[in-house]
């Protein structure tokens, strides 16, 4: 079947780009039910069966159904390839309880709801167990997924300038082309509908669908989510290069986390990145610490490091 939105001309205005990373922490659920599906997150996959019995697992595998599906609740849609998860989970918090029970009884099916989402402050529940498995496999690696899913909106853009934007949307997924002034998705399920898209189309990229997919309601915003580019490269281990003046300063691997740390970022986060273990990054973390090169602060369950000015000046002079 088909969803048709409809744009008011061919105005860029009309069509907008966001990163949501409530929506690809809902989609991961996907490879919960199917892993086979996703070959290529492999790496993230056996993480993630090493980490489960700390996460609410019964509640989180049941957000997803056989058919992939996962509530429209939980992915609303986006404004801005900067939407912070604390804004997304905020939106969430204020859904109505009816919406919440329609949403979980489609996507099961008539009859009763699996026993994890059942009972009171179900909502409460549900965001609780979303936020553990943001801190816990999501969090250490975000900054590599978002500079992946910034890269696509970045090639889409470009895309957009030099060759029109019935080239971007045909683009996106063989599921989605320009017709005129209406963006035409077809999608795998019975959903069919035509909507004016009211000067505020937005365009997601995603690790976690397979080709392009748009809200089941004609009432909700219009929002076309697609598959990202560049996934083969997203769990590939980076090489640690530091410079060459840098690394007789301070050492190779002290200087290369230096280079790491352009931006600021957790023990977890930088050993996923590099392919070592947390205590050797936390050895080399600490020594830089002591040296005035680093300051830390806690963010949430995670301790986040950051360069100082003297570190800045230390890369930029040895660079």
């Amino acid at each position: 079947m088909v969803v048709r939105y409809q744009l008011a001309g061919r105005d860029l205005g009309g069509v907008r780009f966001a990163i949501s990373p409530l929506n690809e922490l809902v989609l991961s659920l996907h490879a919960w039910r199917d892993p086979g599906r996703y070959p290529l997150h492999l790496p993230w996959i056996r993480e993630l069966g090493r980490l489960r019995d700390r996460l609410a697992a019964d509640l989180l595998f049941e957000l997803v159904n056989d058919d992939l599906w996962t509530p429209d609740f939980l992915t609303p849609r986006p404004w801005s390839p900067l939407t912070p998860l604390e804004d997304e989970l905020a939106v969430v918090r204020r859904t109505a309880k009816g919406v919440v029970d329609r949403d979980l009884r489609l996507l099961h099916g008539p009859g009763r709801l699996p026993a994890p989402l059942r009972g009171a402050a179900v909502l409460d529940r549900v965001l609780d167990a979303l936020t553990g498995y943001w801190e816990l496999c999501f969090a250490p690696h975000w900054s590599r997924m978002r500079a992946l899913l910034e890269g696509d909106v970045t090639y889409r853009g470009r895309e957009i300038a030099q060759n029109g934007l019935a080239s971007m949307f045909a683009g996106l997924a063989g599921r989605v082309r320009l017709t005129g002034d209406t963006v035409e998705v077809f999608v795998r399920s019975h959903v069919h509908y035509t909507r004016p898209a009211d000067g505020a189309l937005t365009l997601v990229p995603s690790m976690w669908t397979s080709s392009a997919s748009a809200p089941i309601r004609p009432s909700e915003p219009p929002m076309i989510i697609y598959l990202a580019r560049g996934l083969g490269t997203l769990w590939e281990r980076q090489p640690l290069r530091a410079p060459g003046a840098l690394a007789g300063l301070i050492g190779a691997h002290r200087a290369g986390l230096l280079i790491q740390l352009a931006t600021p970022g957790s023990s977890t986060e930088l050993a996923a990145r590099l392919g070592v273990t947390p205590t050797a990054v936390n050895q080399h973390l600490r020594a830089l610490r002591a040296a005035g090169l680093l300051v830390s602060a806690r963010s949430g369950r995670s301790v986040l490091y950051r360069r100082t000015d003297l570190a800045d000046r230390l890369v930029e002079d040895a660079g």
